[in-house]
């Protein structure tokens, strides 16, 4: 029987909810069928296998034949001729049956679906040897969704999906498509209203400002960097060096008529680069798909694609390989805290909040005018769990970032009093957010041996790279901001004050190992007019230069990780701009030639000395020698790990201190194997060369001493000369 009149209606205004329901092939009981076809714009349509014509219903763009069923076959191809002449044959998209597996879908209704992406999205498909594309998407407020694209004229009424009952999945299989650039048209149930939506889990997009995914089916990459994946199953993170070089890819370097490095470029000019800095990761600001360039990434819109700002997937791919056989590591800024409210995104993406948090206190973060993922709703943890292991699964990256944790675990983050509402307990944590990091985390350890997240966390929250098994969760590990706050503020003053504010730098040990730290001198300190970190160095030029070697000195010998964003190794007298490349041409200069040169040797020193590294999260790692010197502003501690021993001396004014006498475990022959004010990093070359004899004189606690001249605005690093032989030989 034909279609109802109501039936009718909905089907011409791209609005029934079960567009199968009338469209495609349907055998009656007297052993016909009936096939029926929505074409708009298009004159005649004839079934292929019959070469039988079909009817059109009145003047309206719907098609039907009825005939033998045997004269159809259960596959068949629509044959559409325009009005202009133009034919065009393929399979009818409604004639196949549901494509998606029902478990799928119910683990990712109930959120412990961590690899969706998987069902979700677009999809080279087969279907009894017919290829094409699956298309699915959650849309549960939605009355009809549809697949537009450059395919269909971007008509929402030539094809509407496949609603999966309840679950709010729908899904198409559209044979013949290849390469397709295509949203998702969404009408909501409730008000009518359409929605013209980016594939939350498109592998790739336009290149901005254009929103489109893109769907083009590839050759699976030729991964080359085996041999290091297998390395890092059994990589001990706790107790190997780890440097960081922060990057945000567009403002590196680029290319002569100023446009950015592709990520192919990059594999060529960045890791010879990094890795003759003596960096062991790189970590890129986030290369999620994001719309402004303002954001560096950290408003994202495509937690599945790579930004096509600078090449298509496997280009990124090409880059992470080349970075894993050269031996570098690559960390990436994730970005699950929060999303921007661009149109074509996740945004009230089926006419209602769904990847937010209909509560208007909870769903809005009032710091960057974006929205709050609702971590209570299953599938939305699925999304995110899904996309994480996305980027360590297909992308092979080493480890996450994961930014802006504070504003997921405090309900009153950045909100006023009556701006929020407690949880059940009555306090400001937000509980479901506890529970998805504590899952993010459990999953990244257990499937990706040796891969790390780290968590930008800049509150006291107890346990925060502690084991969710010990109610800890359970990152490997957390930015230090309190070091980083610290000690800015502290060499920021004038040395003759900073003696009344030796405390900012002598408190951080009482917390250092409460946490697995890395010490942060990242992005956020050189941006919003903060100034440059040479900028906030006090003093004339040279006083500037020396404090900032000063500075990275005390970070790179302080217990905890190293993290230094580009720019910080060339002494950029400016703020970092992310519209321009890096200040190159500050290395003709021997001050800022020489800051690199020191910040290369700080990673060599940090690598080569395990007493600087292997016990970075260990108590037993570290020892002040003198931390009460506040009248002269200096600084000496003791780092070890086993028999492995470095001694550290700083000075933090600009008065050389001859004669100086420190403190050391051990009697025998002692050597300078890093001074910051030799002349090879700029400085005025005060200090210590050959060798220093331990004298029996007790100092700072130790039975043993050495006197060194230590200079002005510097600070020295002291190992024993048996230990550098053996390391000397060892790195020979």
């Amino acid at each position: 029987m034909p279609p109802s009149l109501p039936d009718l209606h909905s089907l011409l205004e791209a609005r029934h909810h079960d567009p199968f329901s009338w469209l495609g092939r349907h055998p009656q009981p007297d052993g016909s069928v009936i096939v029926r076809a929505l074409r708009p714009d298009t004159a005649r349509i004839e079934i292929a296998e019959a070469s039988a014509p079909m009817r059109r219903l009145g003047d309206t763009d719907l098609f039907e034949w009825r005939g033998p069923a045997r004269s159809v076959p259960v596959h068949y191809r629509l044959r559409a001729i325009a009005g202009s002449g133009q034919v065009h044959e393929a399979y009818d998209p409604y004639c196949f049956g549901p494509q998606l597996d029902e478990a799928a879908i119910a683990a990712f209704n109930g959120g412990h679906h961590n690899a969706a992406h998987r069902i979700l999205g677009a999809h080279p498909w087969q279907v009894d040897g017919i290829a094409g594309v699956c298309f699915a998407v959650w849309a549960p407020n939605a009355e009809r969704v549809s697949v537009v694209g450059d395919f269909n004229r971007w008509d929402g009424r030539c094809h509407p999906m496949r609603v999966r009952g309840s679950t709010g999945v729908w899904e198409l299989f559209i044979p013949g498509l290849g390469e397709v650039l295509y949203k998702y048209e969404i009408r909501n149930r409730h008000s009518g209203a359409l929605r013209l939506k980016t594939d939350p889990f498109a592998r790739e997009h336009e290149v901005r400002p254009a929103t489109a995914a893109r769907f083009r089916e590839t050759e699976p990459f030729p991964w080359q960097d085996a041999a290091w994946l297998e390395r890092r199953r059994s990589r001990d993170w706790l107790h190997e060096p780890l440097s960081i070089y922060e990057m945000h890819f567009g403002s590196w370097r680029r290319n002569p008529d100023g446009s950015s490095l592709s990520y192919r470029q990059a594999a060529d000019q960045l890791v010879p680069y990094v890795l003759e800095q003596g960096f062991t990761h790189v970590e890129f600001l986030p290369l999620t798909e994001y719309p402004l360039d303002e954001s560096w990434g950290y408003q994202a819109v495509g937690y599945f694609a790579p930004t096509s700002r600078y090449g298509r997937p496997d280009d990124l791919r090409y880059l992470i390989d080349a970075c894993h056989r050269a031996g570098l590591g690559v960390i990436l800024d994730w970005v699950p805290g929060h999303f921007p409210r661009d149109g074509h995104g996740l945004a009230d993406f089926d006419g209602s909040p769904l990847f937010e948090y209909g509560d208007p206190q909870k769903g809005s973060q009032p710091d960057w005018g974006t929205l709050v993922f609702n971590f209570d709703r299953h599938e939305v943890r699925s999304f995110l769990l899904s996309s994480a292991r996305f980027w360590l699964e297909e992308f092979h990256v080493d480890g996450l970032r994961v930014d802006a944790v504070a504003s997921m675990l405090y309900l009153d983050y950045s909100r006023k009093p009556g701006e929020w509402s407690p949880n059940i307990h009555g306090g400001n944590e937000n509980l479901e957010a506890v529970h998805f990091l504590r899952e993010l985390n459990t999953m990244t350890h257990r499937d990706f041996p040796g891969t790390v997240t780290i968590a930008e966390e800049s509150t006291a929250w107890p346990g925060v790279s502690r084991p969710v098994e010990t109610g800890g969760l359970g990152f490997s590990m957390k930015w230090n901001m309190g070091w980083m706050h610290d000690t800015l503020k502290y060499l920021a003053m004038d040395p003759v004050h900073r003696k009344h504010h030796h405390d900012l730098l002598t408190f951080g040990p009482l917390y250092a190992f409460s946490e697995n730290f890395v010490l942060p001198l990242s992005h956020d300190e050189v941006v919003h007019l903060k100034g440059s970190l040479l900028a906030k160095m006090p003093g004339d030029d040279w006083q500037r230069f020396a404090n900032l070697r000063l500075a990275y000195l005390f970070q790179w010998t302080y217990p905890g990780r190293k993290l230094l964003f580009m720019g910080g190794e060339l002494a950029q007298p400016w703020e970092w701009n992310s519209r321009e490349a890096l200040a190159w041409h500050l290395l003709d200069d021997p001050r800022h030639g020489g800051m690199q040169r020191l910040v290369r040797d700080l990673n060599g020193l940090h690598a080569g000395l395990p007493a600087l590294h292997r016990l970075d999260f260990d108590g037993r790692g570290f020892q002040w020698l003198r931390w009460d010197d506040a009248d002269d502003s200096t600084l000496s501690f003791l780092r070890r790990a086993d028999d492995e021993l470095a001694v550290v001396a700083l000075n933090f004014t600009p008065v050389p201190r001859p004669g100086f006498r420190l403190g050391v475990p051990q009697p025998g022959e002692w050597r300078e194997v890093l001074n910051s004010d030799s002349r090879f990093y700029g400085g005025s070359d005060l200090g210590n060369a050959g060798a220093l004899q331990a004298e029996p004189v007790p100092c700072m606690h130790q039975p043993w001493s050495v006197v060194v001249t230590l200079p002005p605005l510097a600070g020295l690093v002291l190992a024993p000369a048996g230990q550098v032989a053996r390391q000397l030989r060892s790195s020979a």
